[in-house]
């Protein structure tokens, strides 16, 4: 039997240059704990637990059990509009245990999100909305919410895409939706998806079961457009033009023989019959670049661009159509407002 091993010390260079790999790696290491960690440590205590429900629980009376996140020292919280359903009795539970009511002061289904106000709290931890856009793949995210329960619970991972489009709880499409493969279970929903900078860039809303690290997170600059929305008129008013589309990249090639400088727009999927959008004459497969002299780059665009100040105006739209540059008038028309389902 033949033996390889040997007393002698390898003093070779793969020697000498093990132990520096083995530190670069802790470093690494501890440089990913640690923007987790920090960003525990900043956000941890602005996300809260929602109840809602009857305080004392029965057969026939069953409430539910979501997170949201305070973005206002005054109490105003950001949650899920299914985790709130239409729930008269709502409960606010922080980090420390401290337990409040709340009431809803507006609900979006068509974007899954609630604007809740904690009733008698004041000066509470809160965190900021960060800036969607600025998202890459790959980069870093951390989700913080109330899993099955399990207060606090920290899980992290990446941003896996972005520009998803996903089934809301009123049968709409929300657009604009991040993919991360952060760790999320039932109780995640309406709490933070955050950056390492420790902004709030999207709220925690779906998963798919059977799935492994697929989850899905309403990007924060949907959620800002909803909050402000709802502050002003108590819900989201919008103009309707009857499309449905995602974010998609323009080839360099038909921007420059458009002559245009968008690098993203807002693809049309689908056309609602009899809607402004039909009547105007748009087509599937259109790519909205520009509407009312503002340039489009992508659907988040679209949606705030169809503002309340907007409806019922013939408004200029820029599309792109198979590769060329089409100008359109439109007329938008007003949505009925969402109502708590």
């Amino acid at each position: 039997m033949l033996d390889f091993t040997s007393d002698i010390a390898d003093d070779g260079p793969s020697s000498r240059t093990a132990e520096p790999a083995r530190d670069n790696d802790r470093v690494l290491l501890d440089a990913y704990s640690n923007a987790v960690i920090d960003v525990t440590e900043r956000v941890g205590p602005a996300v809260v637990r929602v109840e809602t429900g009857p305080k004392v629980r029965s057969v026939r009376e069953r409430g539910g059990l979501g997170s949201g996140i305070v973005i206002s020292p005054d109490g105003l919280v950001l949650t899920n509009s299914h985790v709130v359903g239409s729930s008269k009795e709502i409960r606010l539970r922080d980090i420390e245990g401290f337990v409040t009511d709340a009431h809803v002061l507006g609900v979006d289904p068509d974007t899954d999100l609630a604007l809740l106000r904690a009733d008698g709290a004041r000066d509470l931890r809160y965190a900021s909305l960060g800036n969607s856009k600025s998202l890459r793949r790959g980069q870093l995210v951390v989700a913080i919410g109330n899993p099955l329960g399990f207060e606090s619970t920290v899980t992290a991972g990446v941003v896996s895409a972005l520009g998803r489009s996903i089934r809301s709880v009123s049968g709409r499409t929300i657009e604009d939706v991040i993919q991360t493969d952060a760790a999320l279970n039932p109780g995640n929903s309406g709490g933070p998806l955050v950056s390492s900078a420790a902004e709030v860039i999207g709220i925690n809303t779906a998963i798919i079961n059977g799935a492994q690290g697929i989850c899905f997170a309403v990007a924060s600059n949907t959620a800002q457009f909803v909050l402000s929305e709802i502050i002003r008129h108590g819900y989201v008013r919008r103009a309707y033009i009857g499309v449905a589309g995602q974010t998609a990249p323009i080839p360099r090639r038909h921007a420059v023989v458009a002559g245009v400088d968008n690098k993203m727009g807002a693809l049309l999927a689908q056309i609602e019959p009899d809607s402004p959008a039909e009547k105007a004459g748009l087509l599937p497969g259109d790519v909205v670049i520009r509407l009312d002299g503002i340039e489009i780059n992508g659907v988040d665009d679209l949606i705030r661009a169809l503002d309340r100040d907007r409806i019922g105006r013939t408004l200029a739209m820029d599309v792109l159509r198979l590769g060329r540059l089409c100008a359109i008038d439109i007329h938008p028309v007003e949505r009925r407002p969402a109502g708590r389902q």
